[in-house]
């Protein structure tokens, strides 16, 4: 009775699909869905000739019904099916018919059973996340490097550091004891969707299918095999998602399901990039509304979050690529550029179905007050305005880091470490500062070296702060590499592919014999303190208690309330210093024992009794102590 009525399934399900290749089949987005999940609603956009036109009707399943039909002002080629899915729907097919006078064709949507969770886990500052854009990481799979049926008519072309360069999640999986090595816990990856766009889009930020990994990077197949195997190395995955445009050549763009599915529909007009004017209490209507409604670029246009047929979409799509990938976080490209009250019922349903899950939003402000005010439970956001946002982006700490400067203690006060303690102080201006995402560079911005230096005191010292100062560190790769460049070649400049990643290369840097002495210095500097980091609760959640660098010294505590703690010293100068450490008995204990995570020596920095308490360092030194129990 099994094997006939197996028989009988496989069966229908051949005729449903020979039926589809028959009848020019329809599109359905999301291309399935679960069972089980905690908003009933599902909606299905359907996309084929004239399918607005049709009736539909859903064969008897326990569970699920139509809640309703949307047929839009735009296209005719657009149907949207709004389900609901109650507990008591199971995994199983779903048939669908479409009527259109006297011809009716059924079509099968499967209903999944929900994997069994391993990602979804959020990140925070216990985390150290390791960007790396696909395509100038490693080249896994050449055969891929052209895809004939893409707009982009031209293979990897290497020698243009603006062209796509043939990476793809092959090399990165190839690649993952590497990356496991250097002690991160999470790897952000560049957008990896498809942008079949005419001139590449390698940077992957002109997305064309929401539900389809570019095919020049591998298959849905690979992008879910990476992060399992990530997984089991205990590293996250945090995937880049941009709501606010899609890539021109997308099919909404071409054949718009509705006359509002994008801002300025009647032409392209550019957003002025001015974010202030959003919450600028004396902006302009004009200038407020070209911020976010005009399009980032001609090939982006800008989606309409106001339409609720697109932003059940968009948030339905980040739900899938939990479920289906297992990411465990989303950051979120131009974030206030898209709808403040549509984006934060995107983070509710997010998080109303993955209450671990965490999010980060690309928040470009060049100074924390215009940061702050876009985190969830900013005292700085208006009446009704909270952006229920967890996350949000440091990038004064980035553009106070450009090339080493900040980190050179010069006669003016305001350099040097004294410039990073001013900022750190401005961090009572965030909600939750330990949800912060601290970085020094990435795929937008010069390298923080724009050329490798000849020793490694002041790029050491920057690391340091990275990982050791209250928040989420976010690590650009190829800093491991001593990596450096600015934009004046353009962005590719900025985004150099890792040595070794590609057939043929003749330096291989993933191994250390490739690497030269001072990469191997870096690298193995920046590993031992990540890995430190992992096991250190001081970091991960404890306050901050700093002192003011007047004398050249950098010192500040990291401590929880069950006692685990961490000091961290840091010599801004490149001469000696003798410091009388009774000013820091604030954090240092007379007469205990030190050691230091980075050499393991033990010393005691603040003498008991009346014996001096002065403490010589050596230029540019750096010590990470952690009480000896």
């Amino acid at each position: 009775m099994l094997k006939k009525l197996a028989l009988l399934l496989c069966l229908t399900f051949l005729l449903v699909t020979s039926s589809l290749a028959k009848n020019d089949a329809p599109q359905f987005d999301p291309p399935h869905w679960w069972a089980g999940m905690h908003d009933p609603s599902l909606q299905i956009q359907v996309h084929a000739p004239g399918i607005r036109s049709s009736e539909v009707s859903l064969a008897p399943y326990e569970g699920v019904s139509i809640d309703s039909v949307a047929r839009l002002d735009g296209s005719p080629n657009y149907l949207f099916i709004y389900l609901n899915v109650t507990p008591a729907a199971e995994p199983g097919k779903l048939k669908f018919t479409f009527s259109r006078g006297k011809k009716k064709h059924t079509y099968a949507y499967e209903l999944r059973g929900r994997r069994k969770q391993k990602g979804a886990q959020g990140f925070s500052a216990a985390d150290v996340l390791y960007m790396i854009m696909p395509d100038r990481f490693a080249n896994g799979d050449p055969s891929n490097d052209l895809v004939k049926d893409m707009n982009f008519p031209v293979g990897a072309t290497r020698e243009n550091l603006n062209m796509r360069h043939g990476g793809d999640l092959k090399g990165i999986a190839d690649h993952i004891d590497f990356i496991d090595s250097l002690g991160v816990t999470a790897v952000w990856l560049n957008p990896v969707l498809e942008n079949d766009m005419p001139h590449g889009s390698y940077h992957g930020y002109a997305t064309t299918d929401y539900y389809k990994v570019d095919p020049r990077f591998g298959t849905n197949a690979d992008y879910v095999a990476l992060i399992d195997s990530l997984h089991g190395r205990g590293i996250k995955t945090v995937m880049d998602m941009i709501f606010n445009h899609s890539g021109s050549e997308h099919i909404w763009f071409k054949d718009r399901p509705s006359s509002d599915w994008y801002n300025l529909p009647e032409g392209y007009e550019q957003t002025n990039y001015r974010l202030s004017t959003i919450t600028d209490t004396y902006a302009s209507d004009y200038d407020r509304r070209l911020s976010t409604d005009g399009w980032f670029v001609r090939e982006m246009p800008d989606l309409n979050q106001h339409n609720p047929h697109l932003m059940k979409y968009l948030i339905q799509n980040a739900l899938w690529w939990v479920e289906e990938a297992q990411i465990d976080g989303i950051r979120m490209d131009t974030y206030p550029y898209a709808d403040r009250k549509a984006m934060a019922d995107w983070i509710d349903a997010m998080l109303a179905e993955y209450p671990d899950f965490n999010i980060v939003g690309e928040c470009w402000f060049g100074d924390p007050a215009g940061v702050a005010a876009w985190q969830r439970g900013s005292s700085l956001a208006g009446e009704g305005e909270d952006t229920h946002l967890p996350v949000v982006m440091d990038f004064p700490l980035m553009i106070k880091s450009r090339g080493l400067a900040p980190y050179t203690e010069q006669t003016d006060p305001w350099n040097g470490l004294n410039k990073i303690y001013d900022h750190v102080a401005l961090d009572y201006i965030y909600a939750d500062p330990m949800n912060l995402l601290r970085f020094l560079d990435n795929h937008d911005t010069e390298r923080m070296i724009l050329e490798v230096p000849d020793t490694l005191g002041p790029w050491k010292q920057a690391m340091t702060l990275l990982l050791t100062l209250p928040g989420i560190p976010q690590v650009y790769y190829g800093t491991e590499l001593l990596m450096a460049g600015d934009r004046k070649a353009g962005d590719g400049n900025v985004r150099r592919d890792m040595p070794g990643g590609w057939p043929g290369d003749t330096v291989n840097a993933f191994v250390r014999e490739g690497r030269t002495p001072l990469q191997n210095e870096a690298l193995d500097f920046l590993s031992a303190l990540m890995q430190w980091r992992k096991g250190a609760a001081a970091i991960a959640r404890g306050k901050m208690k700093h002192f003011m660098p007047s004398n050249g010294l950098y010192l500040y505590s990291r401590y929880t309330p069950e006692g685990e703690e961490a000091i961290i010293m840091l010599n801004g100068q490149d001469n000696s210093l003798s410091i009388d450490m009774k000013r820091y008995a604030e954090v240092l204990t007379p007469g205990r024992s030190y050691r230091d995570v980075l050499s393991g020596d033990v010393i005691i920095p603040l003498p008991d009794g009346d014996s001096s308490a002065e403490m010589t360092f050596t230029p540019r030194q750096i010590l990470i102590l952690e009480p000896v129990r």
